[in-house]
């Protein structure tokens, strides 16, 4: 992506379902190989929790440890080392007869369940204060809580008030805090004490054979109780002070969350990828969290799954929204996950690929003419996929002239008696991204320009004034870092036109479960729509078209709330009246430096194809026209992925909350956030 935007943090818990003196180290390590794996994540803060096996009174039942330095992972990590440490390995080597006896005395051998977290801050300081876990103390061990969580609430001030006015006294307006506050809060209600339960060492529990079956449905309980009123998406991991665990998703599935179970031990992560490096084992044995499902382990290791019934927002009475079923983010197959998930990374070569009859059509000269780049390195698969499709259009040129939907744009770029060596397409790595480039300069005009070489460009592979420079990228958010710094470099390089193409839809909406795009005025999508529809602010119609459609939508939302309360995408109609073409041809307009020598065209990806990347399939069960890399995707074609950043489709009753403010704040010039 060729500028940042902040997004959704990552989870990781392991539980040891056997005795900790047989595993040894196995738990601090196994998480801080987690943690490694999803740093991709999270660079703002980081934290991890240990609770012990067998608490004594007199001491803390957990250790904890949190960072919001530069390098919060670094500080984290090595105090995960260092506790493992504590006890050296010639200690352990002259006491080997009585090495069980150790590990019940010595504290880090009674560790059983192991909590992290990496944070990338959407809202919030970067203070150690809003690192996770976060901690509920109780003099009752079944009452302390330590929660971690990939989350945002669209409601968290509705549910701090009403937190409040129950006799509860908040100390923190802090999301994490608070979802923690009213679990622990919950817990404390109707608590049935049992028996607490040891590890057996010659024995292991059965899977899905509760002995505390009262325990079992009152965490869920609880869970579902605390959830119950919240908006948003989440997926958390939790752990009581006498030995429970449990991980849950919201019912909407829209924060990734991945577990593994084996003999000795239950591990959850916001990944598939970082759980398979961790305990080698393939891709099937890593199922995913059902969404409103609660995933609880017992002190003895029985894992039991729960059914949280959350399906009422009290804010918005007797809501009616579109969509029931589990609608997973989109954002996290096109950019947010690792590609080397192998159902993501086939995924997003079939992105690439889906856009070459739009690049061929934008590019308008013959394959000889074109370079192909891209911006690295998150738009690398997709490029990957790009080129497999021309390559497999030039291998079955003559065959696929009938039979492929985007043959027909293909074959006028190129000569079917050409020599091969004239339908080979040039490629290569044009962009150059300095990794280690920052900059510390206080003065702005000096900053701007150091700002715009953070990239750099390869010379002499694209021929001046002759080719057609195509760059992919996997998305185009609010495009300060296409205009200021990438278009300048590449028109240095003198190609006749350059053809910038996202292998996303365009950004149209607002996001409110997890990505910081929670204004519209800094979305180039939206900026386009409000030059379309009456040129810029204050000189046209734009601003009062939108404040007209507001008002309709506020007004029909109201006529319904007497009987059922529906909500309504008051953009949608205003983005119908312009064709693709005509919305794709503003935003070109709007990335344009001044003084660019080039010809800038812009291409997005088209929902419909979007839609049939992640599936796999299209609506009646046919394979994708643009290729056979879809073919192997996993994904049942009845999955629902979300796409409310694209369609203004959400998910739940407060992303239309966050659309009618977030329109509102513009029209009155505000640039506060939206929820």
């Amino acid at each position: 992506m060729s500028e940042e935007i902040k997004h959704e943090c990552a989870v990781a818990m392991v539980v040891l379902r056997r005795p900790p003196f047989a595993t040894g180290d196995f738990g601090g390590t196994k998480l801080s190989l987690l943690l490694e794996k999803q740093h991709n994540r999270g660079q703002d803060g980081a934290g991890a929790a240990i609770l012990r096996a067998r608490p004594v009174p007199g001491e803390v039942p957990y250790w904890i440890a949190k960072s919001a330095s530069s390098t919060p992972l670094v500080d984290v990590l090595g105090a995960i080392a260092k506790r493992s440490d504590s006890f050296s390995h010639k200690e352990r080597k002259e006491h080997k007869e009585e090495e069980e006896e150790l590990c019940d005395l010595c504290g880090e051998k009674q560790e059983r369940i192991f909590l992290g977290h990496l944070r990338y801050a959407t809202f919030g300081k970067n203070e150690v204060a809003f690192c996770h876990p976060f901690v509920h103390e109780a003099s009752e061990l079944e009452h302390t809580l330590l929660l971690a969580g990939n989350f945002n609430l669209t409601n968290a001030h509705e549910l701090f008030e009403d937190y409040s006015r129950h006799g509860s006294f908040p100390t923190s307006k802090s999301d994490g805090y608070l979802v923690c506050e009213l679990i622990a809060h919950e817990l404390g209600k109707d608590f049935s004490r049992v028996e607490r339960v040891d590890h057996v060492e010659s024995t292991l529990p059965k899977l899905h054979v509760s002995t505390c079956s009262t325990r079992f449905k009152n965490i869920s309980r609880a869970l579902s109780t605390a959830l119950a009123n919240a908006d948003g998406a989440w997926t958390l991991c939790g752990a009581t002070g006498d030995g429970w665990a449990f991980a849950t998703r919201d019912p909407h599935g829209i924060r990734p969350g991945w577990y593994y179970v084996s003999d000795d031990v239950v591990s959850v992560a916001s990944e598939r990828p970082a759980i398979q490096a961790a305990f080698d084992v393939p891709p099937e044995a890593v199922k995913e969290l059902p969404p409103g499902e609660a995933l609880i382990i017992s002190p003895s290791g029985e894992t039991s799954f729960h059914h949280l019934h959350i399906s009422t927002f009290p804010y918005f009475h007797n809501s009616t929204i579109p969509h029931s079923s589990p609608r997973p983010c989109s954002f996290e197959r096109i950019y947010f996950s690792r590609a080397n998930d192998a159902a993501i990374h086939r995924e997003r070569k079939a992105l690439g690929a889906a856009l070459l009859p739009q690049i061929l059509k934008s590019a308008e000269a013959d394959i000889s003419d074109i370079f192909f780049s891209y911006i690295p390195n998150s738009a690398r698969i997709a490029f990957h996929g790009l080129l497999e499709r021309i390559f497999h259009l030039i291998s079955r040129r003559g065959a696929e002239r009938q039979r492929c939907g985007d043959f027909t744009e293909f074959s006028q770029r190129l000569s079917l008696s050409a020599p091969l060596r004239d339908m080979i397409p040039r490629f290569g790595e044009v962009i150059v991204k300095d990794a280690k480039f920052r900059t510390f300069i206080a003065d702005a005009a000096a900053r701007r320009e150091f700002y715009k070489h953070v990239y750099d460009v390869t010379y002499g592979l694209v021929r001046p004034g002759l080719d057609t420079l195509v760059v992919l990228d996997d998305s185009i958010v609010r495009g300060n870092t296409m205009k200021n710094a990438i278009l300048p470099m590449l028109d240095r390089l003198e190609p006749k036109r350059i053809v910038i193409a996202s292998s996303a839809p365009p950004i149209r909406y607002p996001d409110c479960y997890g990505i910081d795009m929670s204004t519209l005025g800094e979305l180039v999508a939206f900026r386009a729509l409000v030059n379309l529809l009456g040129g810029e602010r204050g000189m046209g119609n734009g601003e009062r078209e939108l404040s007209d459609a507001l008002n309709k939508s506020k007004k029909l939302h109201v006529s319904t709330c007497s009987t059922r309360t529906k909500f309504f995408n008051p953009l949608a109609p205003l983005y119908d009246r312009f064709t693709d073409e005509q919305h794709c041809a503003e935003i070109a307009r709007l990335l344009t430096p001044p003084g660019m020598k080039a010809e800038v065209k812009v291409v997005y990806q088209t929902v419909e194809n979007l839609r049939k990347c992640l599936r796999g399939r299209t609506s009646d069960n046919r394979q994708p026209t643009f290729g056979t890399i879809a073919r192997q995707t996993t994904h049942d074609a009845s999955v629902c992925f979300g796409d409310w950043y694209f369609t203004g489709d959400y998910p739940t009753p407060g992303g239309y909350k966050v659309l009618y403010k977030a329109l509102g704040n513009y029209l009155e010039q505000k640039s506060e956030r939206s929820y």
